[in-house]
């Protein structure tokens, strides 16, 4: 089923986890770019009209755009994951798109709370364990991965891979 969902880029880890990613993660391979997750599944691609982006950009409008590094690696069951730092920027943009569009919750519901993470591998914990200690010696190996948050991207699937649908620009401050 085709659906959408809000993402931060981030380019910047790339070098770092792109190759992992491509290996140990089926969005990567499904054209889904290094990124943080800000609220997926969204609405289907067909829903998506000029009312609704409006309503997107004012409620990203409600964080200003900010900086974060991506320095430590966390893991759920079968997944690792870098974890922002701060993350309470990312939590913000989620929770103001989810006060916005109340029947997206987070992650389709499945889980409780809002844990922002870049994710390196997903679905098998031998292979997200595995990701995790490479992943460890290559955060080694490069400086600290530094970004900003200042564009939103709004990435659709109903070709059977992700591409962009449209952008948000955060305010630079509020």
């Amino acid at each position: 089923m085709a659906t959408t969902a809000l993402i931060a880029k981030v380019p910047e880890a790339e070098a770092v986890v792109g190759a992992l990613r491509t290996r140990y993660d089926a969005a990567a391979q499904a054209g889904v770019p290094a990124h943080i997750t800000i609220l997926a599944p969204f609405m289907a691609p067909d829903e998506i009209t000029l009312s609704v982006l409006r309503r997107i950009r004012h409620a990203l409008h409600a964080v200003p755009a900010f900086t974060y590094s991506l320095e430590s690696i966390g893991r759920f069951d079968a997944t690792a994951f870098l974890a922002p730092t701060p993350a309470e920027p990312f939590v913000s943009l989620t929770a103001s798109v989810v006060a916005e569009f109340p029947a997206f919750p987070p992650y389709g519901g499945l889980h409780s709370g809002i844990i922002p993470h870049l994710t390196v591998a997903h679905g098998d914990a031998h292979a997200a364990a595995v990701a995790a200690t490479e992943l460890e010696s290559r955060l080694r190996e490069h400086p600290p991965i530094s970004a900003r948050c200042g564009i939103i991207s709004l990435l659709e699937n109903a070709s059977g891979r992700w591409k962009e649908m449209h952008t948000f620009e955060l305010p630079a401050r509020l």
